[in-house]
Parts: structure tokens; C-alpha cells; sequence
């Protein structure tokens, strides 16, 4: 993968799938996402992290180095999150789709260096189901109860307008932020004169009997193209793309946060 600044230019450009923030504002993407039937801005490069300092008054986007060892060839991030060892130690988990399999790669975050040590693949028939599920082509996120037994129950299920994507907690109010598709059509059947919107949800109480669903923002694909993740800290909100870019919204630009 390519270091330099024309490398982390064209990352930046090929979407920015999910997003996830730790407690101290350093933000990782997974970059560069590839699906069939799905367009791609760069499908010719293999996909990537890039980490963002959301402390920083303008804060840009960083590729990070993967250890030697590691497949870039066939790297193909999809969804992510990050972990924080009693000793301070920041793991990544990428789900990962080498050739289109599904692979869950975990990664310890070299902060002096600004890179990723890999450090295992997990293949199993059997992956961990979630809290909240989100049904894309329903229109639905299923709230399910884990159960002692490790068992998952439902709760309930809820219904909304669009099409939801990627579903981001925020620790600090328990708030479900989704990154929402309001045209499917227009979002696998690309067409640059007329480009998948975007949208971003806010559900609070979602436990509650009745949850409070806000529509935080919403565009026509003019200003961001097919928004995936949606995801919060400090009151500062990034917004990641299935194949675009990420949008960078601080509490400034008044979208209610």
C-alpha cells in the first residue's frame, strides 16, 4: 500500500466505510471497500485504515502502515471497531473479505509509529451476532437481549423510511447513530448525473417504549454520496461513504449535536 500523499489521496476518495472513535479523538476508517455489483472509485488499490486526530482545529486523514506479513494485496475492510486493554493497548477489529470470504483481522495500533501490527485471522462458520441489527433492505434495526446462555432474544423492532447501514453507539448518552441510505436504487445503480443521498439518524431510548428518532442530516448526493456510518465524539460528527468520502461536521456547523 501506497505511504505517500498521492497514496493517502486516493484512499480518501474511495469511500469511508466505518468509523470508530476512541475516548482520547483519534478516529479510524476502513477504507476502500470492495463488493460485487457495487461502484468503486479505486479498484485497482487494495483497501486500507486511516486514522483521524479530531483534537487537532483541522484535523485530515492519515494512512496507517500494516506490518510485513500482512495480505495488503487482498485487504478489502468492511467494518470496524477498537478496544482498549487495561493497560492502555488499542486493538483493531476489521471484518475483513480477502476475495470476497469473510475474515475478522485484529491489529494492535503502534501510535508512535502510526501503524497496525497484525497479530491474527479469525476464520469460523459461526461470527458473534449483535445488540442492534440493522435490516437495509427492511428498513428496520432489530433490538435483540443477550441471554445468560449467551442466546439472543428479540425485543423489538424498529421501523424507519430509509435504508440503514452501519448502526454507532455513543458511550456517553447510549445514542444509536445510522448511516441511512434514502435511495437503494440509486445507490447500486450508480449514476454520477444522479448520485445516491445521504442521511444520518439519531435514535434515542431506543429501549424505551417509545424511542426518539431525529434526522441529524440529509443530502441529495451533492455535497456526500452514500452515507454508511455516522458516529460522534465530543459533539463533532463524522460521517463515512460506501465508496466516496467522509464528512467532517464540528458542532459549529449547527447540526443540533
Amino acid at each position: 500500500m501506497k505511504s505517500d500523499e498521492k497514496g493517502r489521496a486516493s484512499l480518501e476518495e474511495a469511500g469511508a466505510e466505518d468509523i470508530d472513535i476512541l475516548p482520547n479523538g483519534l478516529a479510524f476508517f476502513s477504507v476502500g471497500l470492495k463488493f460485487p455489483g457495487l461502484h468503486s472509485f479505486a479498484p485497482d488499490k487494495p483497501g486500507g485504515i486511516l486514522m483521524m486526530d479530531l483534537k487537532e482545529e483541522k484535523p485530515r486523514a492519515l494512512e496507517l502502515r500494516v506490518s510485513w506479513g500482512f495480505d495488503l494485496a487482498s485487504f478489502n475492510p468492511h467494518g470496524i471497531s477498537t478496544f482498549i486493554d487495561g493497560d492502555d493497548t488499542v486493538y483493531l477489529f476489521v471484518v475483513n473479505h480477502p476475495e470476497f470470504k469473510n475474515t475478522v483481522e485484529i491489529f494492535k495500533f503502534e501510535e508512535e509509529e502510526n501503524s497496525l501490527l497484525h497479530l491474527k485471522t479469525i476464520k469460523h462458520e459461526l461470527l458473534p451476532r449483535y445488540v442492534y441489527v440493522a435490516d437495509i433492505l427492511a428498513h428496520e434495526i432489530h433490538v435483540l437481549e443477550k441471554q445468560p446462555n449467551m442466546n439472543l432474544t428479540q425485543l423489538k423492532v424498529l421501523q424507519l423510511g430509509t435504508l440503514v447501514d452501519n448502526l454507532s453507539i455513543d458511550p456517553s448518552s447510549g445514542d444509536i447513530w445510522v448511516g441511512c441510505h434514502p435511495n437503494g436504487q440509486k445507490l447500486f445503480v450508480y449514476d454520477p448525473n444522479h448520485p445516491p443521498s445521504s442521511e444520518v439518524l439519531r435514535i434515542q431510548n431506543i429501549l424505551s417504549e417509545k424511542p426518539s428518532v431525529t434526522t441529524v442530516y440529509i443530502n441529495n448526493g451533492s455535497v456526500l454520496q452514500g452515507s454508511s456510518v455516522a458516529t460522534i465524539y465530543d459533539r463533532k460528527l463524522l460521517v463515512g461513504t460506501l465508496y466516496q468520502r467522509a464528512l467532517y461536521c464540528p458542532q459549529k456547523d449547527g447540526l443540533g449535536l
